[in-house]
C-alpha cells in the first residue's frame, strides 16, 4: 500500500507562493510591534506538562498536545511534555525565570506556532502561528489601549478597515452573573457557555446554561439583558450594564476601567473600531481584567484577541505581577486577505525577475558568470536554467513561471559583448551591452524590480 503524502489532518505544507504571503504579514506585524517598543523573544516548542495545565480553561486543558513518557508511556499513555498552546503562558513562566533580569516594564512580542488538538476547520487548524505582543509590570489602562492601537495599525497597514475590536471585562461579567442570580460556582460553566454566543445565538446559550445548571431564570435574564444591548452605542452600553448590576463594588470598577480604554482610544487607530460587547467571555481562564476579540464581518471567528491577566505570571513567581497582551491569529489573517485579493503585486511577484539561458553546454560557466554579473549589479533576482535545451523551452519555462525576461549569451553576444534580453510580456527583443544589461532590464521591469 502507498504511504500517503498528505500532511497531518490540521497541518499544513507551505509552497513558495504561501511563504511568501507568510513572511510579509509576518514582516509588517513585527515591524508595528517594534515602533511600539515590544522586543522579540522565542520560547521552545515544547513545555513541561504542568507549566501548560490548569491555564486554559477546562475546555482548553482538553486541546492540549501532550507528549508521551518516554518508555513506559507508550503502554501507560502517561505525558510529561506537551507542545506550545499558546504564547502567553510560556511568555508567563520566561517572565518568573528571567525575573531579575527583565526590565520594570516588560514588553515582548513572540511570532512563533502553536499546536491545539482541535477539529481542523476553515480558517482553524492544528498548528498556527501566533503573534503576540504583552506588557507586564504595570495596572495602567494605557496598556491596554497601546496594544488595541498597534492591533488596529496592524490591520489597517495590511488593508483591513471594517474590523471591530469587541470590548468587554471579566469582572463586568462577574457582576453581572451575580445580578443575574447565577451562582459562583457555576460562574465558570456559565461563561463557557456565554462564550460561544456570537455562534450559536441567543436561544441556543440560554439552553447550554440551563444544562450546566444554571437555573433557566438566570439564564433567560442574563442573556436578554446581553442581546438587549445590541445597537446601542458604547456610552448607552455601559450605562445599562451598570443599571443592572447596581451597588456591585467590583462591577461598578471594571465599568470604569472599560470607560477609561474608550476615552484613551479615542484619539488612537483603535478609537473607531472599539465596541462595547458584553456578550463577550474569551473561554481562556486566565483573564482578570479588559478582554478583546477582532473580528471582521466574513470571517467565523476572530482575527485575534486578549485581555489583562495579572495572576497567571505569579503562578510561576508566587508573587503577583500585572500583565495584558493581545494575540493576532496570522493563519486567519491570511485567509481573508487571500480571498480578498489583498497581497501587494510585490509579495505575488515571480520568483525571479530575469532567466538566464543555457543553451550551448560550452558557454555555461559564461551563463553562471552572467547570472552573477546581474544579482551583483542591481539585486535583481536572477534564475538559470540548469539543463543545455533549446530557447523555446526555455521561454515556455519563463512564462510559465511568470518570470518577464530571458536573456541570452550566444556565440555572437560573447564575441560582441552583448546579452539578448527578451521580454515575454511584449515578444520583443534587444541586444545590449553586457555592462548595461542589469540598468537595462531594471528600468523595464516595473514591479518586478528587486
Amino acid at each position: 500500500m502507498a504511504v500517503s503524502t498528505k500532511p497531518a489532518r490540521g497541518m499544513r505544507d507551505f509552497l513558495p507562493a504561501d511563504v511568501r504571503r507568510r513572511e510579509y504579514v509576518i514582516g509588517v506585524v513585527s515591524a508595528v510591534f517594534e515602533a511600539y517598543g515590544f522586543e522579540p523573544i522565542e520560547t521552545p516548542a515544547v513545555e513541561n506538562i504542568e507549566t501548560l495545565t490548569g491555564k486554559y480553561g477546562e475546555e482548553g486543558d482538553r486541546l492540549i498536545f501532550k507528549i508521551l513518557k518516554r518508555g513506559e508511556g507508550a503502554t501507560s499513555g502517561e505525558a510529561d511534555l506537551a507542545l506550545r498552546y499558546d504564547l502567553t503562558v510560556p511568555m508567563s513562566r520566561v517572565v518568573a525565570e528571567y525575573r531579575a533580569a527583565l526590565p520594570k516594564f516588560f514588553k515582548r512580542f513572540q511570532i512563533q506556532p502553536v499546536w491545539r488538538a482541535d477539529r481542523p476547520q476553515k480558517g482553524r487548524f492544528r498548528e498556527f502561528y501566533q503573534c503576540d505582543v504583552d506588557a507586564t509590570g504595570s495596572t495602567a489602562m494605557t496598556v491596554e489601549a497601546e496594544q488595541l492601537a498597534a492591533a488596529a495599525d496592524v490591520l489597517t497597514r495590511l488593508g483591513f478597515g471594517d474590523f471591530t475590536i469587541r470590548l468587554n471585562h471579566r469582572q463586568v461579567l462577574a457582576a453581572i452573573l451575580d445580578a443575574a442570580g447565577v451562582g459562583r460556582d457555576l460562574h465558570g460553566t456559565a461563561l463557557i457557555a456565554l462564550d460561544k454566543a456570537d455562534k450559536i445565538g441567543r436561544d441556543a446559550v440560554v439552553t447550554d446554561m440551563v444544562a450546566r445548571g444554571v437555573t433557566a431564570v438566570a439564564a433567560g435574564a442574563l442573556v436578554d439583558l446581553l442581546f438587549g444591548l445590541e445597537g446601542r452605542d458604547n456610552a448607552a452600553a455601559l450605562d445599562a450594564l451598570g443599571a443592572f448590576i447596581g451597588t456591585h463594588e467590583t462591577g461598578a470598577r471594571a465599568l470604569g476601567e472599560l470607560r477609561e480604554i474608550l476615552a484613551l482610544t479615542a484619539g488612537l487607530s483603535a478609537g473607531p473600531h472599539v465596541r462595547i460587547d458584553a456578550t463577550l467571555a474569551r473561554g481562556l481562564g486566565y483573564y482578570t481584567g479588559a478582554i478583546f476579540e477582532i473580528n471582521v464581518a466574513d470571517l467565523a471567528g476572530s482575527l485575534g484577541g486578549g485581555g489583562r491577566y495579572d495572576d497567571l505570571v505569579g503562578m510561576f513567581l508566587g508573587q503577583k505581577v500585572p500583565a495584558c497582551g493581545i494575540s493576532l491569529g496570522l493563519e486567519r489573517i491570511l485567509v481573508v486577505m487571500s480571498e480578498r485579493g489583498m497581497f501587494p503585486a510585490s509579495v505575488e511577484r515571480a520568483p525571479a525577475a530575469v532567466l538566464v539561458a543555457n543553451f550551448d553546454a560550452d558557454a555555461r560557466a559564461d551563463v553562471l558568470a552572467l547570472a552573477a554579473e546581474l544579482r551583483r549589479d542591481s539585486g535583481l533576482a536572477v534564475e538559470v536554467y540548469p539543463d543545455v535545451d533549446k530557447l523555446g523551452k526555455q521561454f515556455k519555462y519563463a512564462a510559465e513561471r511568470g518570470i518577464p525576461f530571458v536573456a541570452v549569451l550566444g556565440a555572437q553576444e560573447r564575441a560582441s559583448g552583448e546579452v539578448a534580453v527578451k521580454t515575454l510580456a511584449t515578444g520583443a527583443q534587444e541586444a545590449v551591452a553586457r555592462t548595461r544589461a542589469a540598468e537595462y532590464i531594471v528600468s523595464n521591469m516595473g514591479l518586478f524590480r528587486g
